[in-house]
Order: structure tokens, then sequence, then C-alpha cells
């Protein structure tokens, strides 16, 4: 199998992200949100550093990462907090990996010196990816929100949160 090309997300990845989007939603292990956002609403939230996808021998997007600042407030200017989803169809073949090393390559590049999530625990594939790519775990928030829908519906999550810190 060869390697996925990981390039800049274009506008016309969209119905893709989507989709992508929609079957970690599905999980239940993925995400508090319910629904995908639009894309506008995607577009305006997202950094457009970092912001890429793989895409597969048949040029299919597979995959994708983006992050989004974690505050307005300038003394955080380099912090943000990232996603990153890959297709169900795509899983197990390092996509994830690799749409990591370039998201980190490209938030190094950028001045981003701090790069975090919140994974829920039963998401071990994500948990190990990240500390894979270098991130720690910082600590679990315990019952920090109640999930709206699916599986879990009503019940209080908790979350890992994870870090990756660029080196000085």
């Amino acid at each position: 199998m060869t390697a996925p090309h990981i390039r800049p997300m274009r506008a016309d990845d969209c119905p893709f992200v989507e989709s992508i989007y929609r079957d970690g939603i599905a999980t239940g292990n993925a995400t508090f949100e319910a629904e995908p956002p639009s894309w506008q609403d995607f577009d305006r939230g997202k950094l457009t550093v970092g912001r890429l996808v793989a895409v597969d021998h048949a040029h299919d997007v597979v995959g994708w990462v983006a992050a989004a600042p974690v505050s307005a407030r300038e003394v955080y200017r380099g912090v943000v907090e990232h996603s990153v989803y890959v297709s169900p169809l795509a899983r197990g073949r390092r996509i994830g990996t690799e749409l990591v090393a370039a998201f980190l390559s490209e938030v190094d590049a950028a001045g981003i010196w701090t790069v975090q999530s919140s994974i829920f625990p039963e998401n071990p594939a994500s948990l190990t990816l990240h500390e894979q790519a270098g991130f720690r775990r910082v600590g679990t928030r315990e019952r920090i929100a109640r999930m709206t829908y699916g599986p879990w519906a009503g019940q209080w999550r908790d979350t890992v949160l994870i870090e990756r810190r660029r080196a000085s």
C-alpha cells in the first residue's frame, strides 16, 4: 500500500471532510459535537496553517487534520487545539501518523508552541497515535461534559487532555 499524499485542505474537500467527520461522530468516541459544522463555520473557526488532508492513490480524501486557537487573547497566540480524523475504510494504514507528522511540521514552522487536544479514554487508537507523535498526557478531565447523542447519550464523559510542546 502506498503512503498517502498530504496536501493543504481546499474548499472542494468539504464533502469528504464532512463525511469523515460524520463517521467519527457516529462512533460516539471522537467528539462531543452531534453534527459536523457547516463549511463556512469550519473554515472560519480553523487556522489555515496545518489544515491538511491525506489523499490516497485513487485521489480520495481519507483523512484530515486542522486546528483552532484555544483563545483570542494575545498571550495564547501560539496555543492551538487540533483534531485529526481518518476514514474508517483507511484506518490501520498509518494515515493518522502521516497527518499528525505533517501537521506538527507546519505548526512548528509557524511558531505555534503548544498543540493540545481532548480525547475520550475509550479511543485508545487516538491516544496511542498521539503518544507516538510526542504528545504527553496532562491529565484526565472527569465528567467534563454530558453527551447529547449516540450510544453515550445522557452520560457524563471524561476526556484525557494531551499536549505537545515544540522544542525550543
